[in-house]
């Protein structure tokens, strides 16, 4: 079996479609369903039942799946192994990271530990969080950097394969429309306010709920949803309601005084940024630097509970 086909046959079971697959295998339509047809021929079983609804996995695909998986990964251990005998390699590095994590946290540690490790290659892939763990446990990517998500957004919370670390607690930010009142805003208060979060599902609007719900205040009241951090700073600029996001996406806002920063009452201040990557018998040079790296640190973080800059109004 041929780690191409065992590549195919996964995204096929993961997908449950020939036209998605082939776009996470980078093959045209025809190659994947000739794939298919190759391995279920070298193995004399159908792997999957086809119907209007998609393709589902039959009892021999689900059988293979968990082998496939780890002969992919095995296949990769290999590699890293062969790497490691190299004297002098350096390696490549893939990098996945939220877009607020990259470009705040990720990009100045990475420029440092660039510096220090000049030989290895690095290219930073941006994604959504739930993503990002596919790709890691496909091995798309080497690592991946993101908020620690609850576990009923977390797919990926209970796979053996994966190695998790925090690597950094982020501040969350109470953000409101500049103003000239300087305002202490107790729970009570927000209670009865209006809040622009991102939409459910997402990583950030989990944290939003998880803060509110740890502070006794139920959901949140929403005057908008938008999908993104810059969409959510636009319209608390504009009035439209409070914010509450993790302050490295609105440092810029907060210093160009475009939103106003107050002090957050409730028990839940920060938001753990993770780092995880797949477990290996041999980890390949350039991801074993990394970890290493990251074991010295990987950002100064402001203590919870710092007093804001800027105080605000308090709209409706």
């Amino acid at each position: 079996m041929h780690p191409r086909l065992l590549k195919t046959f996964l995204a096929v079971a993961r997908t449950g479609n020939v036209t998605r697959a082939a776009q996470e295998v980078n093959l045209a339509q025809s190659s994947v369903s000739d794939q298919i047809q190759g391995l279920e021929a070298e193995l004399g079983a159908s792997l999957f039942t086809r119907s209007r609804q998609g393709l589902t996995l039959t009892p021999a695909g689900e059988a293979l799946k968990p082998y496939a998986e780890n002969l992919l990964a095995l296949a990769d251990d290999a590699r890293a192994a062969v790497d490691a005998t190299r004297a002098g390699t350096a390696g490549s590095l893939s990098i996945g990271a939220l877009e607020t994590i990259a470009s705040a946290r990720l990009a100045p540690w990475l420029a440092a530990f660039r510096a220090d490790h000049a030989g290895i290659d690095i290219k930073l892939r941006i994604a959504g969080s739930g993503e990002l763990l596919r790709r890691l446990g496909d091995g798309e990517i080497d690592v991946a950097f993101c908020f620690e998500r609850p576990p009923e957004l977390d797919t990926g919370a209970s796979d053996p394969r994966l190695a998790r670390r925090v690597v950094a607690h982020e501040p969350l930010a109470l953000i409101a429309p500049p103003g000239d009142n300087h305002v202490d805003v107790d729970l009570a208060t927000l209670a009865e306010k209006h809040f622009v979060a991102t939409e459910a599902g997402c990583v950030y609007r989990a944290m939003v709920d998880k803060a509110f719900g740890e502070a006794g205040l139920g959901k949140p009241r929403l005057a908008a949803e938008a999908g993104s951090i810059d969409a959510i700073a636009g319209l608390v600029a504009a009035g439209a309601g409070f914010g509450l996001v993790p302050r490295l996406a609105v440092a810029a806002a907060i210093e160009r005084a475009e939103v106003a920063e107050l002090a957050w009452p409730g028990p839940v201040r920060s938001a753990d940024i993770v780092m995880a990557w797949r477990r290996r018998r041999v980890q390949p040079p350039a991801l074993k630097a990394l970890l290493t790296a990251l074991g010295e640190g990987f950002a100064q973080v402001t203590p919870a509970g710092a007093r804001p800059r800027h105080a605000a109004s308090l709209p409706s």
